[in-house]
């Protein structure tokens, strides 16, 4: 890889999460831990359900202690509008079925307190091959978004419509990259009347919500243990972060503002190694980056386009390399193909061998 190259893909620092397994002693700058990792202090719901187990939140059901509906364990200390929301789930089916099925209630309400039941968006996981990462809402207008949509809700005639605008993933691919029964990372971002979903550093769904009398602003955090078949459910690393109702307005070009360092670079199908990246320090200012490391310095400029399907990036060096790139973003990693040699502008993120394409994932720097 030649450092010239380096130089001119490095300056497409973008966020997209990619949240890691952490304690509570190590959550993120800016975030705030919702579980203590040794008893369930500041949630309330059904104890012979929840509890638990090897440091992480368990909701299990058996046949001889079932729920007979839907249950929920509540967030007892807020009522989040704006926020990222980051944890890690498991799910186990204890059944011959395969089924297990749960999901995380945001900006819902209580309404049945006695029983535990909450309603409002979910962020939907399950066991199956269809379901996890789409958007719910628990009692309510039901599946918002399929997984891999970007769907604006309006309503028309007093009557909600689905209008799907766009593609973040394919369903498929989604799938594919999700560990059954295993740990898997979940980020969700609710943003002013934007709502957004990843899973595992892919974004699951995007949604617009502008049926102003149902769209929820704020409101309570639950974890979901679905009625049915015996299953376990389990949450470690929970964390939130409150964005300030400003946030609502920001574009991707505010939020890219920073200092910026490479996780990984992807050239002719194959990773570049960790030790050649390390050195690359990124700074973004206004439109301007500027790019300093190891026998590497580039300045130039670059320009965002959100309203594409996938977003555009157009990067320009002070010696007149221009690279078109798609883009996504979402909290303090980034996703970003770029195009080299004149290729036209990418349609997907990845580098095969052969293209003429570089994918890149970033991180922010903290101090």
């Amino acid at each position: 890889m030649k450092i010239k190259i380096l130089g001119a893909i490095l300056i497409g620092a973008i966020c997209t999460t990619s949240p890691s397994l952490v304690s509570a002693a190590e959550v993120e700058a800016g975030f705030r831990s919702l579980f203590n990792g040794t008893d369930l202090t500041g949630w309330d719901g059904n104890p012979k359900l929840w509890s638990v187990k090897d440091g992480a939140i368990t909701g299990q059901t058996t046949p001889e202690n079932p729920a007979k509906g839907n249950t929920f364990l509540i967030w007892k200390d807020g009522a989040p509008a704006d926020f990222e929301l980051r944890f890690s789930y498991r799910l186990v089916p204890n059944n011959d079925k395969g089924f297990a099925n749960s999901g995380v209630q945001y900006r819902s309400k209580v309404v049945d307190p006695a029983n535990w039941v909450v309603g409002g968006y979910q962020a939907d996981m399950e066991a199956g091959p269809t379901y996890t990462g789409i958007l719910y809402e628990e009692r309510g207008r039901g599946i918002l978004a399929q997984r891999g949509q970007k769907v604006i809700i309006k309503e028309v005639e007093g009557k909600m419509k689905l209008d799907v605008v766009g593609e973040v993933g394919k369903s498929d691919e989604i799938q594919a990259a999700l560990k059954k029964e295993d740990w898997n990372d979940y980020v969700v971002i609710a943003n002013g009347n934007h709502l957004q979903q990843f899973i595992n550093d892919r974004m699951t769904v995007d949604v617009t919500d502008e049926q102003e009398a149902k769209a929820a602003q704020a409101g309570i955090l639950a974890l979901q243990l679905h009625a049915g078949q015996p299953m376990t459910v389990q949450f470690k690393n929970l964390r939130i972060k409150l964005l300030p109702p400003s946030s609502a307005a920001a574009t991707d070009l505010d939020r890219v503002q920073g200092d910026w360092g490479m996780a990984e670079l992807v050239l002719n199908g194959e990773k570049v190694p960790a030790d050649a990246l390390a050195s690359a320090k990124l700074k973004i200012k206004a439109s301007a980056y500027s790019l300093d490391g190891d026998n590497v310095s580039s300045r130039g400029t670059l320009k965002l386009g959100e309203s594409t399907t996938p977003k555009s990036m157009d990067v320009n060096t002070e010696d007149g390399t221009q690279l078109p790139a798609i883009y996504e973003i979402s909290g303090d990693t980034l996703k970003v193909c770029y195009a080299m040699n004149g290729a036209p502008r990418p349609k997907d993120f990845k580098a095969a061998e052969g293209s003429d394409c570089v994918f890149a994932t970033y991180k922010r720097k903290t101090k």
